[in-house]
Protein backbone atom coordinates (compact mmCIF):
# COMPACT_ATOMS: atom_id res chain seq x y z
CA UNK A 1 0.00 0.00 0.00
CA UNK A 2 0.93 3.35 -0.44
CA UNK A 3 1.98 6.04 2.01
CA UNK A 4 -1.93 7.82 0.98
CA UNK A 5 -3.40 4.54 1.16
CA UNK A 6 -2.43 3.99 4.56
CA UNK A 7 -3.31 7.38 5.51
CA UNK A 8 -6.67 7.21 4.17
CA UNK A 9 -7.44 3.48 5.79
CA UNK A 10 -6.24 4.97 9.22
CA UNK A 11 -8.17 8.09 9.62
CA UNK A 12 -11.15 5.63 7.72
CA UNK A 13 -10.83 3.50 10.71
CA UNK A 14 -10.73 5.91 13.33
CA UNK A 15 -13.61 7.84 11.69
CA UNK A 16 -15.95 4.74 11.39
CA UNK A 17 -14.90 3.42 14.73
CA UNK A 18 -15.74 7.36 16.47
CA UNK A 19 -18.95 7.51 14.45
CA UNK A 20 -20.50 3.97 15.07
CA UNK A 21 -20.06 4.61 19.06
CA UNK A 22 -21.79 8.04 18.45
CA UNK A 23 -24.52 6.65 16.62
CA UNK A 24 -24.94 3.50 18.95
CA UNK A 25 -25.38 5.91 22.15
CA UNK A 26 -27.80 7.80 19.87
CA UNK A 27 -29.87 4.72 19.35
CA UNK A 28 -29.34 3.59 22.76
CA UNK A 29 -28.03 0.26 21.27
CA UNK A 30 -24.66 -1.53 22.30
CA UNK A 31 -21.92 -0.10 20.11
CA UNK A 32 -20.72 -3.18 18.74
CA UNK A 33 -24.63 -3.80 16.97
CA UNK A 34 -23.38 -0.78 14.60
CA UNK A 35 -19.55 -1.61 14.40
CA UNK A 36 -19.28 -5.37 13.15
CA UNK A 37 -21.71 -4.22 10.21
CA UNK A 38 -20.23 -1.31 9.52
CA UNK A 39 -16.49 -2.64 9.80
CA UNK A 40 -18.25 -5.82 7.56
CA UNK A 41 -20.04 -3.39 5.27
CA UNK A 42 -16.58 -1.39 4.83
CA UNK A 43 -14.11 -4.27 4.71
CA UNK A 44 -16.66 -5.53 1.79
CA UNK A 45 -16.70 -2.17 -0.35
CA UNK A 46 -12.37 -1.67 0.10
CA UNK A 47 -9.57 -3.31 1.25
CA UNK A 48 -8.03 -0.11 2.65
CA UNK A 49 -8.54 -0.95 6.20
CA UNK A 50 -7.83 -4.41 6.51
CA UNK A 51 -5.55 -4.13 9.24
CA UNK A 52 -3.42 -7.22 7.92
CA UNK A 53 -2.56 -4.48 5.32
CA UNK A 54 -2.08 -1.85 7.85
CA UNK A 55 0.08 -3.18 10.38
CA UNK A 56 0.97 -6.32 8.79
CA UNK A 57 1.87 -9.35 11.20
CA UNK A 58 2.21 -6.80 13.67
CA UNK A 59 -1.44 -6.89 13.95
CA UNK A 60 -1.76 -9.83 16.52
CA UNK A 61 0.43 -8.53 19.06
CA UNK A 62 -1.26 -4.96 18.85
CA UNK A 63 -4.70 -6.31 19.45
CA UNK A 64 -3.27 -8.72 22.37
CA UNK A 65 -1.79 -5.70 23.91
CA UNK A 66 -5.21 -3.55 23.33
CA UNK A 67 -6.97 -5.95 24.90
CA UNK A 68 -4.73 -6.37 27.95
CA UNK A 69 -5.55 -2.43 28.59
CA UNK A 70 -9.44 -2.84 27.88
CA UNK A 71 -9.24 -5.96 30.87
CA UNK A 72 -7.43 -3.64 32.69
CA UNK A 73 -9.83 -0.67 32.72
CA UNK A 74 -12.48 -3.23 33.52
CA UNK A 75 -10.64 -4.04 36.42
CA UNK A 76 -10.55 -0.51 38.14
CA UNK A 77 -14.26 -1.13 37.88
CA UNK A 78 -14.38 -4.23 40.04
CA UNK A 79 -14.74 -4.15 43.88
CA UNK A 80 -13.60 -7.56 45.83
CA UNK A 81 -15.81 -6.13 48.89
CA UNK A 82 -19.09 -6.52 47.03
CA UNK A 83 -18.36 -10.08 45.80
CA UNK A 84 -19.93 -11.82 48.92
CA UNK A 85 -19.98 -15.52 49.57
CA UNK A 86 -22.83 -16.70 47.64
CA UNK A 87 -21.99 -14.14 44.52
CA UNK A 88 -18.39 -15.33 44.34
CA UNK A 89 -19.46 -19.16 44.14
CA UNK A 90 -21.97 -18.46 41.63
CA UNK A 91 -18.84 -16.60 39.40
CA UNK A 92 -16.73 -19.49 39.90
CA UNK A 93 -19.20 -21.93 38.53
CA UNK A 94 -20.27 -20.10 35.95
CA UNK A 95 -16.48 -20.05 34.92
CA UNK A 96 -16.14 -23.56 35.36
CA UNK A 97 -18.97 -24.82 34.03
CA UNK A 98 -19.29 -22.13 31.20
CA UNK A 99 -15.80 -23.07 29.58
CA UNK A 100 -16.19 -26.92 30.28
CA UNK A 101 -19.64 -27.28 28.87
CA UNK A 102 -19.47 -24.64 25.68
CA UNK A 103 -15.68 -26.15 24.59
CA UNK A 104 -17.10 -29.56 25.08
CA UNK A 105 -20.74 -29.00 22.90
CA UNK A 106 -19.20 -26.88 20.27
CA UNK A 107 -16.38 -29.11 19.99
CA UNK A 108 -18.99 -32.21 19.73
CA UNK A 109 -21.76 -30.42 17.22
CA UNK A 110 -18.97 -28.25 15.06
CA UNK A 111 -17.04 -31.26 12.96
CA UNK A 112 -20.85 -32.17 11.83
CA UNK A 113 -22.25 -28.42 11.01
CA UNK A 114 -19.43 -26.53 9.74
CA UNK A 115 -17.79 -30.00 8.28
CA UNK A 116 -14.36 -29.30 10.12
CA UNK A 117 -11.60 -31.81 11.75
CA UNK A 118 -12.17 -31.87 15.63
CA UNK A 119 -9.00 -29.74 16.61
CA UNK A 120 -10.36 -27.20 14.36
CA UNK A 121 -14.08 -26.85 16.10
CA UNK A 122 -12.02 -27.76 19.68
CA UNK A 123 -10.21 -24.76 18.71
CA UNK A 124 -13.70 -22.94 17.56
CA UNK A 125 -15.19 -24.13 21.13
CA UNK A 126 -12.49 -22.32 23.25
CA UNK A 127 -12.90 -19.17 21.23
CA UNK A 128 -16.22 -19.48 22.01
CA UNK A 129 -16.26 -19.75 25.86
CA UNK A 130 -14.99 -16.05 26.48
CA UNK A 131 -18.05 -12.94 26.88
CA UNK A 132 -16.83 -9.81 27.66
CA UNK A 133 -17.51 -6.53 29.88
CA UNK A 134 -17.65 -4.54 26.44
CA UNK A 135 -20.67 -6.56 25.47
CA UNK A 136 -22.02 -7.33 28.76
CA UNK A 137 -21.86 -3.94 30.59
CA UNK A 138 -24.00 -1.82 27.77
CA UNK A 139 -26.85 -3.86 27.47
CA UNK A 140 -26.86 -3.81 31.52
CA UNK A 141 -26.76 -0.55 31.35
CA UNK A 142 -29.70 -0.56 29.39
CA UNK A 143 -31.57 -3.41 30.91
CA UNK A 144 -30.77 -2.12 34.85
CA UNK A 145 -31.50 -5.30 36.74
CA UNK A 146 -30.92 -5.84 40.47
CA UNK A 147 -27.39 -4.92 41.81
CA UNK A 148 -26.71 -8.65 42.45
CA UNK A 149 -27.58 -10.01 39.55
CA UNK A 150 -25.67 -7.41 37.47
CA UNK A 151 -22.77 -7.77 39.77
CA UNK A 152 -22.47 -11.63 38.73
CA UNK A 153 -22.62 -10.71 35.21
CA UNK A 154 -19.85 -8.11 35.33
CA UNK A 155 -17.37 -10.45 36.62
CA UNK A 156 -18.32 -13.17 35.00
CA UNK A 157 -17.58 -11.25 31.83
CA UNK A 158 -14.51 -9.67 32.99
CA UNK A 159 -12.63 -12.93 34.25
CA UNK A 160 -13.47 -15.41 31.44
CA UNK A 161 -11.77 -12.96 28.91
CA UNK A 162 -8.34 -13.78 30.05
CA UNK A 163 -8.98 -17.25 31.18
CA UNK A 164 -10.28 -18.27 27.78
CA UNK A 165 -7.67 -16.31 26.10
CA UNK A 166 -4.70 -18.42 27.40
CA UNK A 167 -6.94 -21.48 27.25
CA UNK A 168 -7.22 -20.57 23.14
CA UNK A 169 -3.89 -20.10 22.90
CA UNK A 170 -2.99 -23.69 24.59
CA UNK A 171 -5.54 -25.41 22.47
CA UNK A 172 -4.18 -23.16 19.34
CA UNK A 173 0.12 -24.92 19.95
CA UNK A 174 -1.93 -28.11 20.71
CA UNK A 175 -3.40 -27.98 17.58
CA UNK A 176 -0.69 -26.57 15.38
CA UNK A 177 1.66 -28.85 16.79
CA UNK A 178 -0.26 -32.12 16.10
CA UNK A 179 -2.97 -33.89 14.89
CA UNK A 180 -4.90 -34.16 17.85
CA UNK A 181 -5.61 -32.80 21.30
CA UNK A 182 -3.09 -34.03 23.47
CA UNK A 183 -5.01 -33.57 26.73
CA UNK A 184 -4.62 -37.58 27.78
CA UNK A 185 -1.57 -37.25 30.04
CA UNK A 186 -2.71 -33.19 31.39
CA UNK A 187 0.18 -32.22 29.68
CA UNK A 188 -2.13 -29.03 28.73
CA UNK A 189 -3.51 -28.57 32.47
CA UNK A 190 -0.26 -28.24 33.22
CA UNK A 191 0.56 -25.24 30.86
CA UNK A 192 -2.47 -23.81 32.23
CA UNK A 193 -1.25 -23.55 35.28
CA UNK A 194 2.17 -22.32 34.35
CA UNK A 195 0.50 -19.82 32.29
CA UNK A 196 -1.46 -18.55 35.04
CA UNK A 197 1.36 -18.44 37.08
CA UNK A 198 3.38 -16.32 34.91
CA UNK A 199 0.54 -14.08 34.40
CA UNK A 200 0.05 -13.63 38.80
CA UNK A 201 3.71 -13.02 38.53
CA UNK A 202 3.40 -10.38 35.94
CA UNK A 203 0.41 -8.89 38.01
CA UNK A 204 2.20 -8.86 41.02
CA UNK A 205 5.07 -6.83 38.88
CA UNK A 206 2.58 -4.45 37.66
CA UNK A 207 0.92 -3.90 40.99
CA UNK A 208 4.41 -3.02 42.87
CA UNK A 209 5.11 -0.56 39.93
CA UNK A 210 2.12 1.29 40.30
CA UNK A 211 2.23 1.44 43.88
CA UNK A 212 5.52 3.42 43.56
CA UNK A 213 4.09 5.47 40.80
CA UNK A 214 0.98 6.54 41.82
CA UNK A 215 1.47 5.70 45.71
CA UNK A 216 5.08 6.24 46.38
CA UNK A 217 5.62 9.42 43.50
CA UNK A 218 1.99 10.71 43.79
CA UNK A 219 1.95 11.40 40.26
CA UNK A 220 -0.87 13.94 39.07
CA UNK A 221 -4.01 12.89 36.98
CA UNK A 222 -2.53 13.43 33.63
CA UNK A 223 0.73 11.77 34.71
CA UNK A 224 -0.99 9.08 36.63
CA UNK A 225 -2.97 7.63 33.62
CA UNK A 226 0.29 7.53 31.77
CA UNK A 227 2.22 5.76 34.08
CA UNK A 228 -0.66 3.19 34.06
CA UNK A 229 -1.10 2.63 30.44
CA UNK A 230 3.15 2.80 30.01
CA UNK A 231 2.59 -0.10 33.03
CA UNK A 232 -0.04 -1.95 32.28
CA UNK A 233 1.65 -2.58 28.27
CA UNK A 234 4.84 -3.18 29.57
CA UNK A 235 4.34 -5.92 32.07
CA UNK A 236 1.91 -7.20 29.62
CA UNK A 237 4.20 -7.76 26.65
CA UNK A 238 6.41 -9.06 28.92
CA UNK A 239 4.27 -11.49 29.76
CA UNK A 240 3.06 -12.34 26.39
CA UNK A 241 7.12 -12.49 25.78
CA UNK A 242 7.71 -15.81 28.23
CA UNK A 243 4.28 -17.18 27.70
CA UNK A 244 1.42 -16.63 25.04
CA UNK A 245 -1.46 -14.44 26.32
CA UNK A 246 -0.47 -14.31 29.57
CA UNK A 247 -0.25 -10.49 29.53
CA UNK A 248 -4.34 -10.86 30.06
CA UNK A 249 -4.48 -12.25 33.15
CA UNK A 250 -1.52 -9.80 34.38
CA UNK A 251 -3.68 -6.75 33.07
CA UNK A 252 -6.67 -7.86 35.01
CA UNK A 253 -4.48 -9.04 38.19
CA UNK A 254 -2.80 -5.29 38.22
CA UNK A 255 -6.38 -3.46 37.72
CA UNK A 256 -8.41 -5.62 40.35
CA UNK A 257 -5.07 -4.38 42.73
CA UNK A 258 -5.21 -0.79 41.91
CA UNK A 259 -9.24 -0.91 42.65
CA UNK A 260 -8.91 -2.95 46.28
CA UNK A 261 -5.61 -2.19 48.10
CA UNK A 262 -5.83 0.49 50.01
CA UNK A 263 -3.57 3.47 50.12
CA UNK A 264 -3.86 3.88 46.10
CA UNK A 265 -3.89 7.40 44.68
CA UNK A 266 -5.90 6.63 41.76
CA UNK A 267 -7.17 10.14 40.15
CA UNK A 268 -11.00 10.30 40.58
CA UNK A 269 -11.51 10.55 37.77
CA UNK A 270 -9.52 9.10 34.22
CA UNK A 271 -11.46 10.77 30.91
CA UNK A 272 -7.87 9.97 29.15
CA UNK A 273 -8.00 6.40 30.13
CA UNK A 274 -11.76 5.85 29.38
CA UNK A 275 -11.48 7.53 26.12
CA UNK A 276 -8.46 5.69 25.11
CA UNK A 277 -10.59 2.13 25.95
CA UNK A 278 -13.81 3.12 24.15
CA UNK A 279 -11.66 4.43 20.92
CA UNK A 280 -9.20 1.07 21.61
CA UNK A 281 -12.96 -0.89 21.48
CA UNK A 282 -14.30 0.56 17.93
CA UNK A 283 -10.74 0.17 16.30
CA UNK A 284 -10.71 -3.59 16.98
CA UNK A 285 -14.46 -3.95 15.98
CA UNK A 286 -13.68 -2.40 12.69
CA UNK A 287 -10.74 -3.86 11.61
CA UNK A 288 -11.68 -7.40 12.85
CA UNK A 289 -15.02 -7.40 11.08
CA UNK A 290 -13.18 -5.78 7.92
CA UNK A 291 -11.49 -9.05 7.69
CA UNK A 292 -14.63 -11.15 7.46
CA UNK A 293 -15.82 -11.09 3.45
CA UNK A 294 -19.15 -12.13 2.26
CA UNK A 295 -18.05 -15.11 0.46
CA UNK A 296 -16.67 -16.57 3.55
CA UNK A 297 -20.40 -16.18 5.21
CA UNK A 298 -22.55 -17.62 3.14
CA UNK A 299 -21.53 -21.59 3.65
CA UNK A 300 -21.98 -21.13 6.96
CA UNK A 301 -24.73 -18.94 8.03
CA UNK A 302 -27.18 -21.19 8.42
CA UNK A 303 -25.05 -23.76 10.30
CA UNK A 304 -23.60 -20.97 12.52
CA UNK A 305 -27.19 -19.72 13.62
CA UNK A 306 -27.98 -23.88 14.59
CA UNK A 307 -24.68 -23.30 17.03
CA UNK A 308 -26.48 -19.91 18.28
CA UNK A 309 -29.13 -21.84 19.01
CA UNK A 310 -27.54 -24.55 20.82
CA UNK A 311 -25.40 -22.16 22.69
CA UNK A 312 -28.07 -19.62 23.78
CA UNK A 313 -31.26 -22.37 24.54
CA UNK A 314 -29.47 -25.07 26.28
CA UNK A 315 -25.36 -24.39 26.93
CA UNK A 316 -25.93 -21.55 28.57
CA UNK A 317 -29.36 -21.96 30.70
CA UNK A 318 -27.98 -25.32 32.01
CA UNK A 319 -24.62 -23.50 32.87
CA UNK A 320 -26.60 -21.02 34.66
CA UNK A 321 -28.97 -23.79 36.61
CA UNK A 322 -25.31 -25.52 37.41
CA UNK A 323 -24.16 -22.36 38.79
CA UNK A 324 -26.78 -20.74 40.86
CA UNK A 325 -28.51 -24.29 42.21
CA UNK A 326 -28.92 -23.40 46.55
CA UNK A 327 -28.01 -20.09 46.49
CA UNK A 328 -30.38 -16.81 47.14
CA UNK A 329 -30.94 -16.21 44.13
CA UNK A 330 -34.49 -15.96 43.02
CA UNK A 331 -35.99 -17.94 40.15
CA UNK A 332 -35.98 -14.87 38.39
CA UNK A 333 -32.84 -14.26 39.16
CA UNK A 334 -31.15 -17.55 37.73
CA UNK A 335 -33.03 -17.79 34.69
CA UNK A 336 -32.03 -13.76 33.59
CA UNK A 337 -28.50 -14.94 34.06
CA UNK A 338 -28.80 -17.75 32.13
CA UNK A 339 -30.28 -15.19 29.62
CA UNK A 340 -27.08 -13.36 29.41
CA UNK A 341 -24.26 -14.64 27.35
CA UNK A 342 -22.96 -12.77 24.24
CA UNK A 343 -19.83 -12.29 22.61
CA UNK A 344 -17.55 -9.90 22.29
CA UNK A 345 -14.07 -8.32 21.67
CA UNK A 346 -11.59 -10.98 23.02
CA UNK A 347 -13.55 -13.59 20.99
CA UNK A 348 -13.24 -12.07 17.66
CA UNK A 349 -9.25 -10.83 18.92
CA UNK A 350 -8.38 -14.82 19.39
CA UNK A 351 -10.26 -15.88 16.07
CA UNK A 352 -8.64 -13.52 14.16
CA UNK A 353 -5.43 -14.23 15.40
CA UNK A 354 -5.46 -17.88 15.87
CA UNK A 355 -7.56 -18.49 12.55
CA UNK A 356 -5.11 -16.82 10.69
CA UNK A 357 -2.08 -18.74 11.96
CA UNK A 358 -3.42 -22.19 11.17
CA UNK A 359 -4.77 -21.42 7.80
CA UNK A 360 -0.98 -20.50 7.31
CA UNK A 361 -0.32 -23.93 8.19
CA UNK A 362 -2.85 -25.14 5.74
CA UNK A 363 -4.83 -26.90 8.13
CA UNK A 364 -8.31 -28.15 7.05
CA UNK A 365 -11.56 -25.96 7.80
CA UNK A 366 -9.24 -23.47 10.06
CA UNK A 367 -10.82 -20.72 7.38
CA UNK A 368 -14.16 -21.13 8.55
CA UNK A 369 -12.97 -19.91 12.11
CA UNK A 370 -13.42 -16.68 11.94
CA UNK A 371 -16.61 -16.05 10.15
CA UNK A 372 -18.63 -18.48 12.56
CA UNK A 373 -16.90 -16.33 15.70
CA UNK A 374 -18.54 -13.39 13.75
CA UNK A 375 -21.65 -14.77 12.84
CA UNK A 376 -21.86 -16.03 16.89
CA UNK A 377 -20.84 -12.47 18.20
CA UNK A 378 -23.23 -10.92 16.12
CA UNK A 379 -25.95 -12.98 16.36
CA UNK A 380 -25.80 -13.30 19.96
CA UNK A 381 -25.09 -9.43 20.96
CA UNK A 382 -28.57 -8.96 18.39
CA UNK A 383 -30.43 -11.50 20.51
CA UNK A 384 -29.39 -10.44 24.06
CA UNK A 385 -29.81 -6.56 23.29
CA UNK A 386 -33.31 -7.10 21.77
CA UNK A 387 -34.79 -9.46 24.49
CA UNK A 388 -32.82 -8.75 27.29
CA UNK A 389 -34.87 -5.93 28.66
CA UNK A 390 -38.31 -7.45 28.04
CA UNK A 391 -36.71 -10.92 29.02
CA UNK A 392 -35.59 -8.96 32.47
CA UNK A 393 -39.27 -6.99 33.31
CA UNK A 394 -40.51 -10.52 32.65
CA UNK A 395 -38.42 -12.03 35.25
CA UNK A 396 -39.18 -9.61 37.42
CA UNK A 397 -35.64 -9.07 37.73
CA UNK A 398 -35.31 -5.09 36.75
CA UNK A 399 -34.74 -2.60 39.27
CA UNK A 400 -37.42 -0.48 41.06
CA UNK A 401 -38.26 2.93 39.27
CA UNK A 402 -37.65 5.69 41.15
CA UNK A 403 -34.64 7.70 42.37
CA UNK A 404 -31.61 6.89 44.78
CA UNK A 405 -30.96 10.20 46.24
CA UNK A 406 -27.12 11.00 47.36
CA UNK A 407 -27.57 13.52 49.92
CA UNK A 408 -24.38 15.45 50.33
CA UNK A 409 -24.14 16.83 53.98
CA UNK A 410 -24.30 16.87 57.86
CA UNK A 411 -26.20 19.78 59.41
CA UNK A 412 -29.47 19.12 60.96
CA UNK A 413 -31.08 20.70 58.22
CA UNK A 414 -29.75 18.17 55.82
CA UNK A 415 -30.22 15.59 58.00
CA UNK A 416 -33.81 16.20 58.28
CA UNK A 417 -34.56 16.59 54.63
CA UNK A 418 -33.01 13.05 53.86
CA UNK A 419 -35.69 11.74 56.74
CA UNK A 420 -38.39 13.60 54.96
CA UNK A 421 -37.49 12.09 51.44
CA UNK A 422 -37.44 8.97 52.57
CA UNK A 423 -40.73 9.01 54.53
CA UNK A 424 -42.04 10.26 50.80
CA UNK A 425 -40.76 6.83 49.62
CA UNK A 426 -37.43 7.39 48.63
CA UNK A 427 -34.13 5.71 48.33
CA UNK A 428 -31.47 7.74 50.15
CA UNK A 429 -28.31 7.87 50.58
CA UNK A 430 -26.24 10.36 52.66
CA UNK A 431 -22.35 11.20 53.20
CA UNK A 432 -21.05 13.96 55.38
CA UNK A 433 -17.04 14.31 55.92
CA UNK A 434 -16.99 15.41 59.57
CA UNK A 435 -17.60 12.25 62.12
CA UNK A 436 -19.81 13.68 64.35
CA UNK A 437 -22.21 14.67 61.34
CA UNK A 438 -21.84 11.00 60.07
CA UNK A 439 -22.82 9.95 63.60
CA UNK A 440 -25.57 12.21 63.36
CA UNK A 441 -26.83 10.76 60.06
CA UNK A 442 -26.59 7.61 61.65
CA UNK A 443 -28.90 8.19 64.75
CA UNK A 444 -31.35 9.35 62.25
CA UNK A 445 -31.67 6.14 60.82
CA UNK A 446 -29.92 6.58 57.33
CA UNK A 447 -28.18 4.88 54.83
CA UNK A 448 -24.68 6.53 54.87
CA UNK A 449 -22.50 6.12 52.48
CA UNK A 450 -18.79 4.78 53.26
CA UNK A 451 -15.13 6.45 52.15
CA UNK A 452 -14.40 9.30 50.38
CA UNK A 453 -17.08 11.17 48.73
CA UNK A 454 -15.62 11.69 45.55
CA UNK A 455 -14.06 7.89 45.44
CA UNK A 456 -17.63 7.02 46.23
CA UNK A 457 -19.34 8.36 43.76
CA UNK A 458 -16.79 8.35 40.97
CA UNK A 459 -15.41 5.24 40.61
CA UNK A 460 -17.20 3.08 38.61
CA UNK A 461 -17.89 0.39 40.77
CA UNK A 462 -19.79 2.94 42.65
CA UNK A 463 -22.01 3.28 39.66
CA UNK A 464 -23.63 -0.30 40.44
CA UNK A 465 -25.22 1.41 43.52
CA UNK A 466 -27.76 3.14 41.42
CA UNK A 467 -27.34 6.56 42.18
CA UNK A 468 -29.78 8.35 39.81
CA UNK A 469 -29.66 11.98 41.70
CA UNK A 470 -27.23 14.03 43.76
CA UNK A 471 -27.70 16.79 45.77
CA UNK A 472 -24.81 18.50 47.17
CA UNK A 473 -25.96 20.52 50.56
CA UNK A 474 -22.64 21.18 52.45
CA UNK A 475 -22.30 24.67 54.53
CA UNK A 476 -19.00 24.80 52.09
CA UNK A 477 -19.71 26.44 48.84
CA UNK A 478 -16.99 25.75 46.94
CA UNK A 479 -17.00 22.57 47.74
CA UNK A 480 -20.44 22.28 46.69
CA UNK A 481 -19.58 23.93 43.40
CA UNK A 482 -16.22 21.95 42.57
CA UNK A 483 -18.13 18.59 43.84
CA UNK A 484 -20.82 19.11 41.34
CA UNK A 485 -18.48 19.62 38.36
CA UNK A 486 -16.11 16.59 39.17
CA UNK A 487 -19.36 14.52 39.41
CA UNK A 488 -21.79 15.66 36.74
CA UNK A 489 -20.37 13.67 33.78
CA UNK A 490 -19.66 10.27 36.38
CA UNK A 491 -23.11 10.22 38.45
CA UNK A 492 -26.06 8.32 36.24
CA UNK A 493 -28.36 11.06 36.49
CA UNK A 494 -28.29 15.07 37.84
CA UNK A 495 -26.22 17.02 40.08
CA UNK A 496 -27.63 19.62 41.94
CA UNK A 497 -26.03 21.62 44.64
CA UNK A 498 -27.51 24.40 47.55
CA UNK A 499 -27.28 27.99 46.13
CA UNK A 500 -24.54 30.28 47.75
CA UNK A 501 -25.00 33.64 49.56
CA UNK A 502 -25.72 36.31 46.66
CA UNK A 503 -22.90 38.19 47.97
CA UNK A 504 -20.84 35.41 48.36
CA UNK A 505 -16.68 35.84 47.31
CA UNK A 506 -15.74 31.87 47.25
CA UNK A 507 -13.43 30.69 44.77
CA UNK A 508 -15.78 28.98 42.98
CA UNK A 509 -19.13 28.92 44.21
CA UNK A 510 -20.83 31.88 43.15
CA UNK A 511 -19.55 31.40 39.18
CA UNK A 512 -20.48 27.56 38.00
CA UNK A 513 -20.92 24.11 38.82
CA UNK A 514 -24.21 21.96 39.41
CA UNK A 515 -28.36 23.39 39.16
CA UNK A 516 -28.75 25.38 41.90
CA UNK A 517 -31.60 23.84 43.99
CA UNK A 518 -34.57 25.48 45.49
CA UNK A 519 -33.60 28.99 42.89
CA UNK A 520 -32.45 32.09 44.25
CA UNK A 521 -34.21 32.84 47.34
CA UNK A 522 -33.85 29.84 49.43
CA UNK A 523 -29.80 29.59 49.49
CA UNK A 524 -27.55 27.81 51.98
CA UNK A 525 -27.28 30.17 54.67
CA UNK A 526 -31.55 30.99 54.69
CA UNK A 527 -32.44 27.37 54.83
CA UNK A 528 -30.16 26.58 57.87
CA UNK A 529 -31.36 29.66 59.73
CA UNK A 530 -34.72 29.28 58.79
CA UNK A 531 -34.75 25.57 59.68
CA UNK A 532 -33.08 27.17 63.00
CA UNK A 533 -35.78 29.58 63.60
CA UNK A 534 -38.16 26.11 63.65
CA UNK A 535 -39.37 26.20 60.04
CA UNK A 536 -40.29 22.32 59.63
CA UNK A 537 -39.92 19.99 56.00
CA UNK A 538 -43.69 18.63 55.21
CA UNK A 539 -45.06 16.17 52.80
CA UNK A 540 -48.73 15.99 51.50
CA UNK A 541 -50.56 15.09 48.28
CA UNK A 542 -49.82 17.87 45.29
CA UNK A 543 -53.87 17.25 45.17
CA UNK A 544 -54.34 19.11 48.80
CA UNK A 545 -53.88 22.82 48.93
CA UNK A 546 -50.64 24.43 49.21
CA UNK A 547 -50.72 26.08 52.85
CA UNK A 548 -49.87 29.77 53.30
CA UNK A 549 -45.78 30.93 53.26
CA UNK A 550 -44.61 27.42 52.67
CA UNK A 551 -42.10 26.74 49.74
CA UNK A 552 -42.19 23.78 47.17
CA UNK A 553 -39.05 21.91 47.13
CA UNK A 554 -39.46 18.72 45.46
CA UNK A 555 -42.59 17.25 43.42
CA UNK A 556 -41.84 13.21 44.08
CA UNK A 557 -44.01 11.80 41.26
CA UNK A 558 -46.23 8.95 41.43
CA UNK A 559 -43.68 6.14 39.91
CA UNK A 560 -41.18 7.92 42.83
CA UNK A 561 -38.95 10.09 40.32
CA UNK A 562 -37.77 12.81 42.01
CA UNK A 563 -38.24 16.67 40.34
CA UNK A 564 -36.32 19.25 42.39
CA UNK A 565 -37.41 22.61 41.87
CA UNK A 566 -34.37 24.47 40.52
CA UNK A 567 -33.43 28.03 39.86
CA UNK A 568 -33.45 26.74 35.42
CA UNK A 569 -37.01 24.99 35.39
CA UNK A 570 -40.16 24.94 37.37
CA UNK A 571 -41.81 21.63 38.31
CA UNK A 572 -45.59 21.54 38.08
CA UNK A 573 -47.34 18.72 40.21
CA UNK A 574 -49.52 16.59 38.93
CA UNK A 575 -52.53 14.18 40.46
CA UNK A 576 -50.76 11.28 42.50
CA UNK A 577 -47.70 13.38 42.82
CA UNK A 578 -46.30 13.71 46.61
CA UNK A 579 -44.88 17.57 47.21
CA UNK A 580 -42.06 18.30 49.95
CA UNK A 581 -42.38 21.63 51.43
CA UNK A 582 -40.75 24.01 53.74
CA UNK A 583 -42.89 25.36 55.86
CA UNK A 584 -42.46 29.15 57.55
CA UNK A 585 -40.82 29.60 60.81
CA UNK A 586 -42.80 30.01 63.63
CA UNK A 587 -43.65 33.34 65.17
CA UNK A 588 -42.99 34.08 69.02
CA UNK A 589 -45.51 36.74 70.19
CA UNK A 590 -44.59 39.05 73.63
CA UNK A 591 -46.47 40.61 75.99
CA UNK A 592 -47.27 44.26 75.62
CA UNK A 593 -44.99 46.67 77.49
CA UNK A 594 -46.90 48.32 80.78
Amino acid sequence: MTDDEILLGLALTVVLATGSQILASKLRVPALIVLLPVGFTAGAITDIIHPEKLLGPDFSAMVSLAVAVILYDAGLGLDVRKLAHHTRGIVGRLLVYGVLLTFLVTGTVAPALFDMPLRVAAMLGMILVVSGPTVVGPILDFVRPSDKVRRILIWEGTLTDPIGAILGALTFHAVASSHQIDIGRGYQLGQFMLSLAVGLAGGIVGTALLWFTLRTLRLGETLGTLAQLAIVIGVSAGCDIVRDDTGLIAAIVAGLAVSNIRGFDMPARRPFLETLVQLIIGLLFVSISSTVTPASLVPVLLPALGLIAILVLVVRPVVAFGAAARTDLSRGERAFVGWMDPRGIVAAATASAFSAGLVEQGVPGASKVLPVTFLVIVGTVLLYALTAAPMARRLGVVKEEGTRVLLVGGEPWVVELGRVLRSAGLDVLMWAGLDEEREHIKRAGLELAEGDLLATAINPGARLEGVTAVFLATDDDDFNALASIVMQDNVEGPVYRVGPPHDSHGVVAPYTGGDILFGGSLVRHVLAERYGRGARFTVQPAAAPLPPEHDTLFVVRADHRLDPVTERRKTVPQDGDTLVLLGPAPTTTTAPPL
